[in-house]
């Protein structure tokens, strides 16, 4: 049976859980990272040498990098589908969950700052910034999905799981966004998916 190690409110462990939960494979999650711990066992690092989360275990198979677990899942157990078998259709997939890390960066001041520090130890200047660098970068989803209805084409993909993931956090944090309405209308859509709404659209914690 498939094992995955990682906390649910792990924005990188959403995205192998959506991707399983999309797939609908049997398996088991572990509770690890920040407060449960166990990423820094001896154990846990001999199977993944970062001390992050996820990790996955797959028939004596050991995986670590959150949207690699996604491509390795999506290219096992559906191939052709959430892994295009056309390589044009596949590197268009590839190049949205890539450029997921690049929103995440943008994020990472505004989700940590306005979710997980206290009101008076927030760095208002840092948040700013990363707020503003998210809108641009949402922008520029925006301008790409205006001739699709998901981030590869007409189907949803791997490609949308680790920048909807990420999106879904710039959506919930309580800040002004810009009207985009392209982008709205795609989240909409991942909404729609009851594996979205099961492992991503979650409270922030």
């Amino acid at each position: 049976m498939l094992t995955i190690w990682g906390r649910t409110n792990s924005v990188n462990v959403k995205k192998a859980m959506w991707c399983v939960a999309e797939l609908g494979l049997p398996h088991e999650r572990i509770d690890a990272g920040m407060k449960f711990g166990v990423n820094n066992t001896p154990e846990y690092r001999r199977m993944n040498p970062t001390g992050l989360v996820p990790t996955i275990e797959d028939d004596g198979f050991t995986l670590w990098e959150s949207h690699t677990i996604v491509r390795y899942l999506s290219a096992k157990h559906s191939a052709g589908k959430l892994w295009p078998a056309d390589p044009r259709a596949r590197a268009d997939a590839d190049r949205w969950m890539d450029w997921a890390f690049t929103f995440q960066n943008a994020m990472r001041n505004v989700f940590w700052g306005l979710i997980r520090t206290p009101p008076e130890k927030r760095d208002l200047k840092a948040i700013g910034e990363g707020t503003q660098k998210s809108h641009e970068l949402a922008t520029l989803l925006d301008k790409a999905l205006a001739d699709r209805a998901f981030v590869a084409g007409a189907a949803f993909t791997m490609g949308d799981i680790p920048i909807g993931a990420e999106v879904q956090r710039y959506m919930r944090v309580p800040i002004e966004r810009p009207a985009l309405a392209h982008l709205h209308a795609w989240f909409e859509r991942l909404r729609q998916r009851p594996a979205f709404l099961q492992h991503v659209d979650l409270p922030l914690t």
